[in-house]
């Protein structure tokens, strides 16, 4: 029986001197710096926001869950990613442990539908049905870092629960590219595809039905390890070679684009064709018969949306339907849509997009001759927006709430003012007379 080893590491003090540590963040993981962070919770704010327009709500799970939960999710090749935590206590028997469940009960999770379907299963007589969810959260996959792709990352998801109609995907579409649209983003590509489609291509090709999710797994690598390596390891599983030679056939015809032979739903063509009105020209909606999707779970339509020539998707999502039944014992319709935060955010940054630069106003307080609660009022009236402060907000009238710190003034003020730029303000003052606030704009060559 083979498991993990898991090991404490302490460190010591040498010679009464701490040792020195690493202190970047660990592999695959990142710190974010305000000006990053601003932009994360600007985005973040915005898909909340969106996704609450169409008549989403909010909920939050924790980040552990069980692994026997975890572990028979169907969540593909990310079940071998999971980050396990070690038993404590009593609970840890080091001694007597033989396989990995004598060490470890509980994970972090590794996507947000897993926990919806428990949240469900656990609260199902409480709540509406459909039931529509927004989860923004942080998930953990120890998986290789590159870009785009980290260890610790935001997702932003929607759901909808109790909804068999492809209602529910038209509106997680439009609603997720709203989302995109108010970023900035367009000429986005949704691709589209159904995964009853794909299990009668693959009993067409001649794989046994259980085998489809393996056949799956490594078509989902297409666009990575091209239709020859796809084979190669299709031949690797030692599948037939007539099989795959049917398959290879057909996925070389549909990445040129020729599937006229494969035949859609009724009701993909009213996803399509609704989706396709609504983009107003901003996006396109394609049918891609070669879209898998990696997760186990997906019982019917899927989708992912690509940006330009940025590798991999920029979201993707599908129809679960089976999932939470696995929690209950009924199975209950259900279907998802999960925008790449991450690579958003990267794309963002690559272009250089700034955050729409607030008032920001840093009071200087001349502690040996200002009066203290002179700079208060001051400073509570500019945050509270009860005093104008900008030439757009005095000849328009209508006054804003604003950042407003106090700072001690240095001796050297150009260089606090260098500062304050750098930090992003955009506004400094300082008390005249013990009366009067005196407000001016920072400028790059002040000081």
């Amino acid at each position: 029986m083979r498991f993990r080893v898991y090991i404490y590491i302490t460190f010591e003090l040498k010679d009464g001197k701490a040792m020195k540590v690493n202190t970047n963040p660990v592999r695959g993981m990142k710190d974010f710096l305000p000006a990053e962070a601003e932009l994360r919770e600007k985005v973040r704010r915005t898909i909340i926001d969106t996704y609450s327009s169409f008549g989403y709500r909010k909920i939050e799970t924790p980040a552990l869950e069980h692994l026997e939960l975890l572990g028979g999710s169907d969540g593909g090749e990310n079940e071998k990613l999971i980050y396990k935590v070690l038993k404590r206590g009593e609970k840890l028997d080091l001694t007597s442990a033989t396989e990995e469940k004598d060490l470890s009960e509980e994970g972090l999770r590794f996507d947000l539908t897993v926990p919806l379907t428990r949240i469900y299963a656990n609260n199902q007589n409480d709540l509406p049905l459909p039931f529509k969810v927004i989860q923004t959260d942080n998930v953990w996959r120890a998986e290789r870092p590159q870009k785009g792709r980290y260890r610790q990352f935001m997702q932003c998801d929607i759901d909808i629960i109790g909804e068999e109609s492809y209602v529910a995907e038209i509106d997680l579409l439009t609603a997720s590219s709203h989302a995109l649209l108010n970023l900035g983003f367009s000429d986005f590509v949704i691709k589209i595809n159904d995964r009853m489609i794909l299990h009668d291509l693959a009993e067409k090709w001649g794989f046994e039905r259980k085998d489809h999710e393996s056949v799956f797994i490594t078509i989902d690598k297409l666009d990575k390890i091209g239709t020859d390596g796809v084979a190669i390891e299709l031949g690797y599983k030692r599948f037939s070679n007539d099989a795959i030679n049917k398959m290879t056939a057909d996925l070389t015809d549909f990445q040129a684009g020729r599937f006229e032979n494969v035949k859609i739903s009724d009701d993909l063509g009213i996803v399509i064709e609704t989706v396709s009105i609504a983009s107003q020209g901003r996006f396109k909606i394609e049918f891609d018969p070669t879209l898998v999707r990696g997760m186990g779970y997906y019982t019917g339509m899927i989708y992912e949306i690509k940006y330009r020539d940025y590798p991999g998707s920029v979201g993707g999502g599908g129809r679960y339907d089976k999932m939470i039944g696995k929690r209950t014992g009924t199975d209950v319709p259900a279907c998802g849509f999960s925008i790449g935060f991450e690579r958003i955010i990267d794309l963002m940054l690559e272009r250089n997009d700034q955050t729409e630069k607030p008032v920001r106003l840093a009071v200087l307080f001349n502690t040996e001759k200002d009066d203290t609660k002179t700079i208060y009022y001051y400073s509570d009236a500019y945050r509270n927006g009860t005093i104008a402060l900008t030439h757009k907000e005095k000849s328009s009238g209508k006054i804003f709430k604003k950042d407003v710190s106090v700072f001690r003034q240095e001796k050297k003020l150009g260089k606090q003012l260098k500062k304050l730029l750098d930090q992003g303000f955009t506004h400094y003052a300082t008390l005249l007379n013990n009366d009067v606030l005196v407000v001016e704009e920072l400028k790059a060559d002040k000081g």
